[in-house]
């Protein structure tokens, strides 16, 4: 049996690395991994694999940057090139990138099922090219591995039944496991001089905040607000380098270069607070028992919010200070998250399921 596993930003990597573990594990399966090139910084991109142990991808098709149909546009027709090439008996892919869209398209184009890990999140903002990307993707899956039963339930309300699992979060047994070595392969606190429980963590890449000047003004305001009190240590994603070198920050805000998984996982962890527009880095925190406030208007990961451990917050600069003032002032008790995303064997189920679907043992969808 072999598999084509198709990743391109880091958050990708992450999912693909726990999963690519247990799939090894499987007798009678090869599995090819396509990197898109999405990501491409050797700190966004080749770190990943150096540190979580990925399989050497099959091929790289370096699309690099480019407007959202350009970019699928080629990923799309490289990756068909490769299916086309190795006939694999299965595409996985992951996520809500472009990468996930155009391995999703080039798969079902040549009737080759496809597998959508982290399937049915939804933020019902069709603004975001990530919702578009999921909404897309799931209904043209044939296998559809999901992390929470709220995703099973949005996948229902869309006609969408026949072949999903509830399996929990992948990126949660990532979390647990990976933060059980981090402290042996990385120091980050040391490197960069952080007391823990001493700074809050801030990241910013989506485009609805680093593409709007009037929101990103809102953001640097607020953190150069925040640096009063306390420090702000800050990774810049590649896309906002140059708008970020070209703002003046509170001596207590400390950019830095982005960090690698296993950093941001013991950055994350001994936080005392996480500020960000990520999807990923909210449940992280979740995961490590963090206050999240996330800088967006509405969430795909809703359970954070509704256990109080995630404040969502529109991108202006009061609002922002303020919430993460009373966040400080009042740290929330976090529940457990092992209810909501799983007991740890999400991935290994995950293997299972992809196999299964490969050996024919689940009923594929027509494509």
């Amino acid at each position: 049996m072999k598999i084509v596993t198709v990743v391109g930003a880091r958050p990708q990597f992450v999912k693909a690395a726990i999963v690519s573990k247990e799939l090894k594990l499987l007798p009678d399966l090869q599995e090819l991994i396509v990197h898109t090139g999405q990501h491409y910084d050797q700190r966004m991109s080749q770190v990943f694999f150096d540190e979580l142990g990925i399989p050497t991808p099959a091929y790289n098709l370096h699309v690099g940057s480019g407007s959202h149909g350009k970019q699928t546009g080629l990923m799309t027709e490289r990756i068909e090139e490769v299916c086309q090439r190795e006939l694999p008996d299965v595409v996985v892919v992951y996520g809500d990138t472009n990468s996930t869209l155009a391995g999703a398209l080039a798969a079902v184009k040549l009737h080759i099922p496809v597998v959508h890990v982290e399937a049915g999140l939804r933020s019902y903002n069709r603004r975001m090219p990530e919702e578009i990307n999921r909404v897309l993707t799931d209904h043209v899956a044939s296998l559809l591995i999901c992390p929470t039963q709220l995703a099973v339930d949005q996948l229902a309300k869309e006609g969408i039944t026949d072949n999903v699992s509830l399996v929990g979060d992948v990126m949660y047994d990532a979390a647990i496991d990976f933060s059980r070595v981090a402290g042996e392969h990385v120091d980050p606190l040391g490197d960069l001089a952080l007391t823990p429980h001493r700074y809050i963590l801030l990241t910013c890449h989506r485009a609805e905040n680093t593409d709007d000047p009037l929101r990103l003004s809102a953001i640097f305001s607020a953190v150069n607000r925040i640096a009063r009190q306390t420090k702000v240590l800050f990774p810049v994603h590649p896309r906002v380098k140059s708008k970020v070198a070209a703002q003046t920050f509170h001596q207590n805000v400390q950019v830095v270069e982005p960090l690698s998984y296993l950093e941001m996982l013991l950055v994350e962890q001994n936080a005392s607070l996480v500020l960000t527009d990520s999807g990923g880095m909210q449940k992280e925190a979740f995961f490590f028992g963090v206050p999240c406030v996330t800088m967006r208007d509405e969430t795909e990961w809703a359970e954070t919010v509704q256990v109080g451990a995630n404040s969502l917050v529109e991108a202006d600069a009061d609002r922002i200070h303020e919430s993460v003032v009373n966040r400080l002032n009042r740290p929330p008790l976090i529940p457990s998250a092992a209810p909501f995303y799983g007991h740890g064997c999400a991935s290994s189920q995950t293997a299972s399921l992809i196999q299964a679907l490969g050996h024919g043992s689940i009923i594929r969808k027509a494509a």
